[in-house]
């Protein structure tokens, strides 16, 4: 009877240590650019999770520059907050401060963070913003990692533009594991301009060749996914060569297509337009097609044989399909090649249609 009376306290103990929790929509606020000598504000919204009062005990700043306002009564269960930082800005450069709450929800510190760049004037990307994503728009629809190697960590960017009269607060959606998504200042006031950078982890890619996925930019947290908010994100992932010797290069197969740019024509009411590439093998070895890729539906691709011969020619048929085409957002319909030719282990085809 003591045993078990021992384990229902441990159990009620458990479950109201793990019942006061704290939560945020951001946990880092990016400031972007700040004017010099002019102190910039971060703020959290933030909530009271648990099934008890809240009480902020105590708070911590890394440094004496930044000012923190925050509730010094205690917040009921399910009610939200807001914790305020301000940074006087007066050094140059970029900054990264952060600040640690500590209360009755955790033994441990919840840690907020803001970040940003003091410059003497605010420089906005003067466009042009040609795409629309949702209310926002954008300079670019699509993004790019090309030429990839396992263990590399790219970064790209596109800027965004705020064309309301309402704050936005933008958010990268459904990024896979692969790939991470800042927007820089996390809040975007009427009319004013942000960066989104993307870094990808080539480790985590899992096929050579193309690795395509869709993200979508959301106004603010919690938005819904929707077509028109659409950013198409491609990876290239290149097979390694570094372990051939010098004779093993010698020996090894060479591709040659008669073009690489394939004109169709117009599609003038058809549904569907043809060609022909011829793909050859120049090289010593045999020619090895691993692997071959749409960057855009609406293509469609035969080709006879993936093992070409030294000396062999094959042809590659190509049909583009009108209805296809014109669901995609992507703008430039192209075909990805990998092949075990170590001097082009990426082939890109364009395909050009009216």
């Amino acid at each position: 009877m003591k045993r078990m009376n021992i384990l229902m306290l441990s159990s009620l103990l458990a479950v109201s240590a793990s019942a006061q929790k704290i939560s945020t929509q951001n946990e880092i606020v990016d400031c972007g650019q700040v004017v010099f000598r002019k102190p910039v504000t971060a703020e959290f919204l933030m909530k009271n999770e648990g099934s008890r009062p809240l009480i902020i005990h105590q708070v911590y700043k890394s440094c004496g520059c930044t000012e923190v306002v925050y509730p010094k009564n205690s917040v009921a269960p399910g009610d939200s907050f807001l914790v305020k930082a301000v940074y006087d800005a007066k050094q140059m450069g970029t900054f990264h401060k952060q600040i640690c709450l500590y209360s009755n929800a955790s033994e441990e510190p919840f840690i907020l963070s803001m970040r940003g760049r003091v410059v003497s004037n605010v420089v906005d990307f003067a466009g042009p913003y040609n795409e629309l994503l949702g209310e926002l728009k954008s300079d670019a629809q699509e993004v790019e990692f090309d030429d990839v190697n396992r263990g590399d960590r790219p970064v790209q960017r596109i800027h965004i533009f705020n064309p309301t009269e309402e704050m936005m607060e933008p958010v990268v959606m459904h990024l896979p594991n692969y790939l991470q998504a800042t927007v820089s200042p996390s809040r975007v006031a009427p009319h004013r301009s942000a960066e989104i950078t993307f870094v990808l982890d080539s480790k985590k890619l899992r096929d050579f060749g193309l690795n395509q996925t869709s993200v979508y930019l959301g106004e603010r947290p919690g938005d819904k996914i929707a077509p028109e908010k659409e950013i198409v994100v491609s990876a290239v992932l290149l097979p390694s060569f570094d372990k051939l010797t010098a004779e093993q290069k010698e020996q090894a197969p060479k591709v040659e297509l008669s073009t690489t740019d394939l004109n169709l024509g117009s599609f003038n009411g058809k549904k569907k337009l043809k060609g022909e590439i011829l793909v050859s093998n120049q090289g010593k070895s045999v020619l090895d097609i691993r692997s071959m890729q749409m960057f855009t539906m609406g293509l469609q691709v035969q080709l006879k044989k993936s093992k070409i011969q030294p000396g062999e020619t094959v042809k590659m048929k190509v049909t583009a399909v009108a209805a296809d085409l014109k669901k995609s957002r992507a703008k430039h319909p192209r075909i990805l090649m990998i092949t075990n030719d170590p001097e082009n282990a990426k082939v890109v085809i364009r395909i050009n249609v009216k």
